[in-house]
Formats: C-alpha cells, sequence, structure tokens
C-alpha cells in the first residue's frame, strides 16, 4: 500500500497519511548530479515580496534531470529509483555503457537493472524509451513530451500524469491529457513511453501546519477576511459574502478563470480546451 494512514492519537495525527514511497530503491543521491537549490522566499529580483505565501521548508539540492535525452542508441541500466524533494515524481538514475549517469523522471513500472534508451529513429515502444512521436504507435500513453523539437520535456511531469497519443495527420501528432484537453504537436517532438510513477502523490493529506511549513508553505489568509482595499471580496462587516465569484487579489477568477494570454500562436494548435467543472468547455480566443 502507497498510502499509508495515521492512528488518531492527536489531532495533528487525525485523518493524515503520509506516503511509504514503496518504488523508491536508493536512498542517497548520485553527488555528481547535484547543485545548489536558493529560494527566493517569495520575492524577486529586487527584493520585494510579490508572493505572501512561500518560506522556509527543508533545506534542498537540487537534481540535474536529463530533460533532452539527446544521448542516443545507447542502451542504459536503471541503477536505482529516488525520492526527488523537487518535484512529486520519482527519478530514475540511469546509467550508460560508457559510466556516464543521468537522472530522468521516473516512469510507472521502471525497476532496478531494467534497460532504457532514447533515439532519434524508430526503437522498441517499451516503457521508459524516448522517441520522436513520429515513430510511436498510437493508443499508447506518453510523458515527458516536448512542445518544440528540441526544446526538452515540457508537458506530463508530474506524478501520475500522462498523455494519449490517438492519431497523426501530416507532421502533427494529437495528444490528449488528462484534463481534457485535446492538443496537436509536432511528429519531431520527442516523448517517453509510459505514465509517471507515484501515482499516489495527490492522496496524501498533511493533516498539521507543520508538515506544509516543512514544504515550504507559509499560511494564507482568505480573501473575504481581508479589507475591501487589499482583496476583491474582502470588506463586509462580520462574515460578508460578498455576491461575487471566487478571485484572487489581483482579480483573476479562482474557479475556472481563464489566465492564458490571448493571440498565442499554439493557440491554434488547441483542438479542445481542458473541461472546467465549473463554467464547462474554456474556449480559446
Amino acid at each position: 500500500m502507497a498510502i499509508r494512514i495515521y492512528k488518531r492519537t492527536s489531532p495533528g495525527r487525525r485523518n493524515a497519511s503520509v506516503n511509504t514511497h514503496e518504488e523508491v530503491t536508493k536512498s542517497t543521491p548520485e553527488k555528481t548530479l547535484l547543485a545548489i537549490h536558493s529560494k527566493s522566499g517569495g520575492r524577486n529580483h529586487h527584493g520585494f515580496q510579490t508572493n505572501w505565501n512561500k518560506g522556509g521548508g527543508a533545506k534542498r539540492r537540487y537534481r540535474l534531470i536529463d530533460w533532452k535525452r539527446i544521448t542516443d542508441d545507447q542502451v542504459a541500466t536503471v541503477v536505482g529509483i529516488e525520492y526527488d524533494p523537487n518535484r512529486s515524481s520519482h527519478i530514475a538514475l540511469i546509467q550508460y555503457p560508457g559510466g556516464e549517469k543521468a537522472y530522468i523522471i521516473a516512469p510507472a513500472g521502471l525497476t532496478d537493472g531494467m534497460k532504457v534508451t532514447s533515439s532519434n529513429s524508430r526503437i522498441e515502444p517499451s516503457v521508459g524509451n524516448a522517441m520522436p512521436l513520429k515513430f510511436i504507435p498510437t493508443g499508447l500513453s506518453v510523458h515527458c513530451i516536448e512542445l518544440l523539437p528540441g526544446s526538452g520535456a515540457n508537458l506530463c511531469r508530474s506524478a501520475g500524469t500522462y498523455a494519449r497519443l490517438t492519431n497523426r495527420e501530416d507532421d502533427w501528432a494529437t495528444l490528449v491529457f488528462p484534463s481534457g484537453e485535446v492538443r496537436q504537436v509536432s511528429v519531431n517532438c520527442r516523448a517517453t513511453i509510459g505514465a509517471v510513477g507515484n501515482p499516489d502523490h495527490n492522496k496524501v493529506v498533511l493533516g498539521r501546519a507543520g508538515r506544509a511549513r516543512h514544504l515550504g508553505h507559509r499560511p494564507k489568509v482568505r480573501g473575504v477576511a481581508k479589507n475591501h482595499h487589499n482583496h476583491p471580496t474582502g470588506g463586509g462587516d462580520g462574515k460578508s459574502k460578498h455576491n461575487r465569484q471566487g478571485a484572487s487579489k489581483s482579480g483573476v477568477l479562482a474557479k475556472g478563470g481563464r489566465t492564458r494570454k490571448h493571440g498565442k500562436p499554439s493557440n491554434k494548435r488547441i483542438v479542445r480546451r481542458r473541461v472546467s467543472k465549473r463554467y464547462g468547455q474554456l474556449k480559446v480566443k
């Protein structure tokens, strides 16, 4: 069982749970693939605070992930599956025949000793192999998808995510994402076979504020509890319902509001937008 629920021995333990990370087989990271990971504390390059809900958290070091998978036609061996504090998914340490090591996103089903390959031509469509979309059979699940050829993985990188390759037409491949969005991507873009591992990540219940602070999440003040000049839903005598839709401090709708810029060139490659639970299907302008 990947999720372990605590016994109700205290208010902080009630309804709390923890991820046991059963897929993890390697506890110590590779020192040659580590980098310093500094935190901003919600402040921009001028030192002004622009995000009031970030700060603290446990000390981390960044794991250098090979997003491009450009070491082609070399069979790499999986050394171990590791926990990465910087992302929801697990990472896999692979070693090439020449001794070079690299980190990749660990797909579901990948274990120690398995072989993975990346190539710019047609190879076996097994879990962990990366190749252009024009060589991947339709109907398979893929992750770590490039938006532009050679740009590196941009889509489906978090835990449990994947996209379904439905069909190809001319120079474009059609992908269906978990959100319901249908998008076209160039067939020359690379993708990795399989779905990202650690699918139970979103089932963890922190249970107490201290665990959230360890992740770098500071307390959040409700908009209705603020003054009217500090938040769109603030003000009022007592607990006011404010009679308007929930919004952020800048006025962006919190439940189904559009945040994508208008007139982006890639809009024409979105066949169907994601489905909002509150407002229905969102249109692209």
